[in-house]
């Protein structure tokens, strides 16, 4: 960002309220529409995926986005392909956890530039983190 009057993504999508609104329904559509995908979090009592869960990912999006680096501050570097190795994704998880992000912001509308910046970028880190050969 070399003009420091451009937005941010995070301040594009609508900041905080809105990102939080995205990654709560992000994980709502984890639990509905793809239920293997759900089952490889933290779940509680109530077999949903944990608030810690939920919060975790929400202060990641936020900072991912540009917004505010609560995630840093908080848990340090994301790290991401160390934290998600114990789990095998393949492509099919990949394309359900990129169906459940998309989902999700469908349901909050941005301008077209940044969604179609944030389908490529998302598009982008869930096939990095894909460590299951095919």
């Amino acid at each position: 960002m070399d003009d420091p009057t451009e937005l941010t993504p995070f301040e594009l999508v609508g900041g905080e309220a809105v990102v939080r609104a995205i990654s709560k329904a992000f994980y709502d559509n984890m639990e509905t529409l793809e239920p293997a995908l759900a089952q490889l979090h933290p779940l509680d009592a109530d077999g949903r995926i944990t608030r810690e869960t939920r919060d975790r990912f929400a202060l990641f999006f936020i900072g991912w986005l540009g917004g505010p680096q609560e995630y840093m501050a908080r848990h340090g570097h994301p790290r991401l392909r160390m934290r998600h190795a114990r789990v095998p994704i393949d492509t099919g998880m990949r394309d359900a956890w990129m169906r459940c992000i998309r989902l999700a912001m469908d349901a909050h509308p941005m301008p077209a530039e940044v969604r179609t910046f944030l389908d490529e970028r998302l598009a982008h880190v869930a096939d990095f983190l894909r460590n299951v050969p095919e």
